[in-house]
């Protein structure tokens, strides 16, 4: 991925100046230019799984053999503030790892989240899920 694309991929991802941003299932097939450009937006480093601060934007890398999804978005929205978003990114179709769109659709209203944008992002596809805005707050 050019650094241009990388930096246009940060704005569809909706990630600006100052948002806090964790990454899970990082892996030594992750975007690195588009990992490097969100740092440049936020102005910061990624935050790694064990941070214990409260997350503007997960950034879950996630492939076909990682595991049970629901689980893994179950974990990624415990620090997510009341605003936050969750971007699945998974491999593009014909890659090494691809997830169904359908797996992400399923998977996101059982961990309480409602998928509302699909991004093409290079080499990875981007599934924006938020937590319904009906929802009464439990974090203390």
């Amino acid at each position: 991925v050019a650094a241009a694309d990388a930096q246009s991929y940060v704005q569809k991802l909706g990630i600006t100046s100052d948002m806090v941003v964790q990454e899970l299932g990082w892996d030594e097939d992750t975007d690195d230019e588009l990992r490097a450009a969100v740092e440049d937006t936020i102005g910061g480093e990624i935050l790694e799984e064990d941070s214990d601060e409260v997350i503007d934007v997960v950034l879950l890398w996630w492939r076909d053999e990682d595991g049970d999804l629901v689980d893994a978005l179950m974990d990624a929205i415990g620090p997510l503030s009341e605003e936050g978003f969750v971007w699945v990114l998974t491999p593009k179709t014909g890659q090494p790892g691809h997830v169904e769109p359908s797996e992400i659709a399923e998977s996101a209203p059982t961990a309480g989240l409602t998928q509302t944008t699909a991004s093409n992002l290079g080499s990875w596809s981007g599934s924006r899920l938020v937590q319904p805005k009906s929802r009464p707050s439990n974090k203390r």
